[in-house]
Order: C-alpha cells, then sequence, then structure tokens
C-alpha cells in the first residue's frame, strides 16, 4: 500500500501561482497540446508583452520630451505595440510562427530605432539579450531556426557599433534624448537579462526536480514488481541477470475457492473492486510480517520469505501471514452474496528465483519448494491453511497443528502433511 501510493502521489514541489488574468494573458492563442511547444509559446506571449511594454513607455517618455520633433520614432513605436500584441494569434499557424514573428519584428524594429537615434542611444544593448532570448524562445534543439536569428542580431549589432552614424538621423544634437534613452536601455537590459537567467534556472531547477520525482516513481514501481534488494541490485547493474539460490524459504500459495461462481453474474467493475480490496488487506498483512510477494495470478496468491534475508523467524512469519489472510477475507463484504473460503499451500525448502523477462519482466520462483508449496494448496480443503512436514519443524512450537496424513501429491508422490489450526496458546 505505502510503495503503490508513493508510485501515484503528485510531485509535491511548489509551484509559482500567477493572479489569473495574468495566467490567462500568457495563454492567449495557444492550441498546442505538446507541454514544451506551449510553455515556448507561452515564453513568446510574455516577451511580446514585455515588448509592449518597453515601447509603450519609450513613446510616452518620447512624447513628453519632444513631441513633434520626434514623430518618426512616435510613429514606430505605436507600430511595435501594435504588432507584438498580434504575435499571440499566430500561435494556431505552427508551434514557433509567434515566436518567429517576434524575433523578426524586434530585430527589424531595433535595427531601425537604432539608425535613426544613433550609436550614442545605446540603443543596440537590446542586440546582445537577443541569442539567449532566441533560444529559450524557440527551442535549443531548432537550430535551423534560432541560428540564422543569432546571425541577424550580431549582424544588426556590428552594423550599429560599426556603419550606423553616433547621432543617428533624428533631432540630431539633441544629448539629452540620447543620453535618457542609453539609459532606459541599460535598465530594460539589466531587467531582462535578469528575466532571462531567472526564468532559464527556474526551468532547469524544475526539470531537475521533475527528473527526481521520474526516478522516485521508478524506483518505486522496482520496488512493487521485486523485492528491494533485488530492485537494488537491477538498478546498480541493469545488464546483469539476476539469479540466486535460496537454501531455506517458505513459499505460500493461496486460492479463492467459489470466485469464478461468485462472480458470475457480476459486473466487471464489481469483481474487480472487490478482489482489488481483499488483495491490497494481504498486502498490508504481508508487509507488515516483512514477507515478499511474488505475484498474484488471477484469483491466486503467492509470496516468499527467508528471501535474501539472515532473520531465521521465516516459517513463524509466514504462518502469521496465513492466518491473517484468512481474517482479512472473513472481513470482506460477500462477492454476489457469496462467503468465499481461501484453500492456503505452504511448504519450506530450497528454490531459485530470478528477474526473467524484457517485457513486463518480473521477479519469480522456481524449484521443488515452489513445486509442493503448490501441491499443498491444490491438495488442501477450503477454509484450511494445509503445510508440509518441512513447515512444521521449521515453525516449531509456535502453531497448533493438526496431524492430516499422508497426502499424494502429483509429481512428488505421498507426503506426510498437517494443518495449521491457529497460533500456540
Amino acid at each position: 500500500m505505502t510503495r503503490d501510493r508513493e508510485l501515484f502521489d503528485k510531485p509535491s514541489g511548489s509551484r509559482l501561482a500567477l493572479p489569473v488574468w495574468f495566467d490567462r494573458a500568457l495563454s492567449w492563442g495557444i492550441v498546442a497540446q505538446d507541454p514544451e511547444v506551449a510553455r515556448r509559446q507561452r515564453l513568446t506571449n510574455a516577451a511580446a508583452y514585455a515588448t509592449v511594454a518597453n515601447a509603450g513607455s519609450h513613446l510616452v517618455s518620447n512624447a513628453l520630451h519632444d513631441f513633434t520633433g520626434m514623430t518618426v520614432i512616435h510613429l514606430y513605436n505605436a507600430l511595435m505595440v501594435a504588432a507584438a500584441l498580434m504575435v499571440p494569434q499566430l500561435h494556431r499557424r505552427g508551434p514557433n510562427a509567434g515566436a518567429m514573428a517576434l524575433l523578426a519584428l524586434i530585430t527589424l524594429g531595433n535595427s531601425f530605432v537604432a539608425l535613426m537615434m544613433g550609436r550614442d542611444s545605446s540603443l543596440h544593448v537590446y542586440f546582445t539579450l537577443m541569442p539567449a532570448g532566441i533560444m529559450l524562445l524557440v527551442g535549443v534543439e531548432n537550430r535551423r531556426i534560432w541560428l540564422p536569428f543569432v546571425v541577424a542580431a550580431a549582424t544588426a549589432l556590428l552594423a550599429t557599433l560599426y556603419l550606423f552614424p553616433a547621432e543617428g538621423f533624428v533631432v540630431r544634437g539633441d544629448t539629452v534624448i540620447r543620453r535618457s534613452l542609453a539609459n532606459h536601455a541599460m535598465i530594460n537590459a539589466m531587467l531582462v537579462n535578469g528575466v532571462l537567467v531567472f526564468y532559464a534556472l527556474t526551468v532547469l531547477r524544475r526539470a531537475e526536480a521533475d527528473l527526481q520525482t521520474a526516478l522516485g516513481r521508478s524506483d518505486s514501481l522496482l520496488s512493487i514488481l521485486m523485492p528491494r534488494p533485488v530492485a537494488e541490485r537491477l538498478k546498480r547493474e541493469p545488464e546483469r541477470p539476476i539469479a540466486d539460490r535460496f537454501d531455506d524459504v517458505t513459499i505460500l500459495f493461496a486460492d479463492l475457492v467459489g470466485f469464478s461462481a461468485a462472480g458470475h453474474d457480476l459486473a466487471p467493475e464489481a469483481i474487480v473492486a472487490w478482489l482489488d480490496g481483499l488483495v491490497r488487506a494481504w498486502d498490508e498483512s504481508c508487509d507488515a510480517e516483512g514477507i515478499e510477494k511474488i505475484k498474484t495470478i488471477g484469483d491466486s496468491y503467492m509470496a516468499a520469505s527467508g528471501i535474501g534475508e539472515r532473520r531465521g523467524d521465516a516459517a513463524v512469519r509466514m504462518g502469521r501471514f496465513a492466518l491473517a489472510m484468512i481474517a482479512r477475507l472473513e472481513d470482506q463484504p460477500p462477492l454476489g452474496g457469496r462467503r468465499l473460503a481461501l484453500r492456503i499451500g505452504i511448504h519450506r525448502g530450497s528454490a531459485t528465483a530470478g528477474v526473467i523477462g524484457r517485457s513486463r519482466m518480473g521477479y519469480d520462483l522456481w524449484g521443488d519448494a515452489v513445486n509442493t508449496a503448490s501441491r499443498m494448496e491444490s491438495t488442501g480443503v477450503a477454509g484450511r491453511i494445509h503445510v508440509s512436514e518441512a513447515f512444521r519443524i521449521a515453525a516449531g512450537d509456535a502453531f497448533l497443528f493438526e496431524e492430516r496424513g499422508l497426502v499424494e501429491a502429483k509429481g512428488i508422490g505421498p507426503v506426510q502433511t498437517w494443518f495449521l489450526a491457529g497460533p500456540a496458546a
């Protein structure tokens, strides 16, 4: 129960909660089903809104400084605001359509305004932020997309530094506006750079947390499929065969008598729900006794104790588990109006264990001990725990036993057997 709960629990890491209106704005126009594409498109929307805020703030500050002399710059900023607001509508046209349009808009627009205002305005500093922004928006794996934009941004930066005039072509001689633009650009560049670094580190940390969660679930799954020591060995050496010989293991087989008939007229959901509740209860008792559940096949249950452990009470723990299985069944509601009985067989001996297969691999046991335990179950009596002489000797005086006598076991011959009647007084 604990291990399968670990497998399906959601990760508990905290995530940044955004205001509903802002979250909707970031998701505007996004129809992608791929989580990675949707994440990049949300980032593109955020970059588009940042462009709107930047161009809008420049529009206001420039208009307050010189409304008539900088008309062409005002028009540029107004067009940037309008064009950036249209970017989210392009996501429907392709996973990177919006990002490519925004990057082209920023590259061409910033080149234009840098030419108009000149090098002294320091507006070319925005080009230094573009390589990181480009890769974040289109994905570092899409080199054919981001490489041309990085080259274009680098070319525009070099052209600004070495070819564009210092004072540009608008309000030449106005050092105040150029100093203001330079200060504005530097502050914005610092803020954008901080946001980019914060975002990249956040994504990295989240990816690491998700990876740890996935690894934890993988470990939990392995621990559910097989004993923990075996799972640890499989993780350390995945290509090495798992095969062990155990000289003293106790094997249990249990089968529900009358299960098929009781569930014949019931809905599949009702049958599965009833059986799931019972098996989960058995699993809890199995874990409580430190016993390894090997597998369930339909309404049959197989478990083993003494696998890879140095404790000497494997038989006693298995006997307690068998009694608990019967008690747990009695606690269950009837199935289809019928009370079912459990037929249990137990034997102690040697066995071989290992992991087999590549598809839906599983941990299993083979050998005479397994065969004998299976015969104890098949030749047993409903509602009773049928055990071999070897198990009775190993359990000692921990339980009360009733002698059954010799039983003819298929493939084995006559076997002296007993019924485990209950714990010793």
